[in-house]
């Protein structure tokens, strides 16, 4: 049997190869063990998503659950991840929740993610304590479940969060794109239920997806551009595999990017709303929403890529807002996990209160704190080159980069460089394979082409880094 790699992101493998019913059982089997342990007799939620078997594996997980002596409860239907965060959050002595969904990848991926009590993610010492309790004994399981609906209450709730009245009056022509994700038909039913004028695309479940990735990205969004274009919608809804990721496209069919997109949220919570709180971004997003957030008064804070890192701030209780560079926004006063289909019903309440084209919205906000171009690009390496430039990053001091003089150099998440004009640019090792992730952020693409390929040379360069080592 393989070894399992559990972390605090869950775990995946392919149908063809290890995402079996032996490996779903060492592992949930592990995941009961330290539940039972912590608080034996609670009940933990299972969801799943619309893949190849997800509900077959769900009903597994749940039974190997119930024989560690926990109350398994597993969804009734599809289930996006912030709904069974939400519910776990909401279901008293809850010991936890697992869901079986690979999140964005493509349809040949199954996999496992755990949540925790307060529907947050688990800690690394979690799930070492998993990993190491996988064995190779496999006994399949015929304990009882129970199942439930998860998603009806996180619904209303969600739904109470913003001003239905308000979008439904605005009368917005509008797509939303599940991407045949967990999400599928929910917001869409939701919207299409307040009078909203709603066509949906890519609605699961799906065992194959067509073809598509559940990754609101280009070029997975094209579909969605072409149909607002055509249509002639308001806006386009995309959700992502797993439901906690949104993007949005506007009204002229262009992927509104996530740099784009978390500051007109942010506005919104702030000058709308009368939110207040501290911001927290991750060292590699954009500058941005930190500029944004100075200029409403608001405090901000930058952590190493990860939400198990911004869930760490998030428990420190004064967070308004966190966000990551890939999208994903988590309002802590709903729930310690990102949620896609919040962020979409709060876009739908910008749109009705500015009474104005999203694109207006983008570009008044872009007047406001200054034009950026974001860029990052990875670098393929073999495994000692990888290794090799883990081990120097630490050490690294350039005194300049693409001819410019650095104002201020962090080695919190690899090696970040920032100058005075607010550019920046970042090179961090993947923590999933041996890939160098290069970041840059400029006020034109001209000067952000340079430090993105001056930060790649060095990456490559062992040279270079014998020059700029610290002193």
């Amino acid at each position: 049997m393989g070894i399992i790699r559990f972390t605090p992101y869950g775990w995946r493998g392919r149908y063809d190869e290890d995402f079996t019913e032996d490996s779903v059982i060492r592992i949930t089997t592990a995941l009961g063990k330290v539940w039972a342990e912590r608080t034996p007799g609670s009940p933990v939620l299972i969801g799943y998503d619309g893949r190849y078997s997800s509900e077959s594996f769900a009903l597994l997980a749940g039974k190997v659950l119930a024989e560690s002596g926990l109350r398994a409860i597993v969804s009734t239907d599809i289930c996006p991840l912030p709904a069974l965060a939400w519910s776990a959050a909401h279901t008293e002595a809850c010991a936890g929740a697992l869901m079986v969904s690979a999140s964005e990848e493509s349809s040949e991926y199954g996999g496992l993610i755990v949540r925790g009590t307060d529907g947050g993610p688990i800690s690394e010492s979690f799930a070492r304590r998993v990993e190491r309790l996988v064995g190779t004994k496999v006994v399949y399981p015929e304990s009882e479940i129970s199942r439930a609906d998860f998603v009806a209450p996180y619904l209303k709730d969600l739904c109470d969060f913003v001003d239905l009245d308000k979008i439904s009056n605005a009368h917005l022509r509008l797509v939303v794109d599940p991407m045949y994700g967990a999400a599928s038909g929910y917001l869409f039913r939701a919207l299409e239920a307040i009078g909203c004028s709603v066509t949906q695309l890519h609605a699961g479940p799906q065992d194959d997806f067509g073809g598509l990735h559940p990754q609101p990205v280009e070029p997975w969004a094209d579909e969605c551009e072409q149909v607002v274009q055509c249509q002639k919608a308001d806006v386009g809804l995309l959700l992502s595999g797993d439901g906690n990721r949104a993007a949005i496209v506007d009204e002229r069919g262009r992927l509104v990017t996530p740099h784009n997109m978390i500051p007109v949220v942010l506005a919104h919570l702030v000058r709308d709303c009368g939110e207040k709180g501290r911001v927290v971004t991750t060292l590699a997003s954009s500058m941005r929403t930190e500029r944004l957030a100075h200029l409403l008064g608001l405090s901000t804070t930058a952590v190493p890529v990860g939400f198990s890192r911004i869930y760490g701030e998030i428990l420190q209780k004064d967070v308004l807002m966190a966000a990551e560079e890939y999208g994903g926004i988590c309002l802590p006063k709903h729930l310690y996990e990102r949620d896609g289909l919040l962020v979409c019903l709060l876009v739908l309440e910008v749109l009705a209160t500015a009474g104005c084209p999203l694109s207006q919205v983008v570009a008044d906000i872009t007047r406001e704190i200054g034009p950026m171009d974001y860029i990052r690009r990875d670098i393929r390496l073999d495994a000692g080159e990888a290794q090799s430039l883990e081990n120097v990053l630490p050490g690294l001091n350039p005194s300049q980069i693409a001819g410019r003089r650095p104002t201020s150099v962090n080695h919190a998440d690899g090696l970040r460089l920032q100058f005075s004009d607010g550019s920046w640019c970042m090179l961090r090792p993947s923590r999933s394979g041996n890939v160098a992730r290069v970041y840059a952020e400029a006020p034109n693409s001209s000067e952000r082409d340079e430090l993105l390929t001056a930060l790649c040379e060095l990456a490559r360069d062992p040279q270079m880094w014998r020059n700029c080592v610290a002193q």
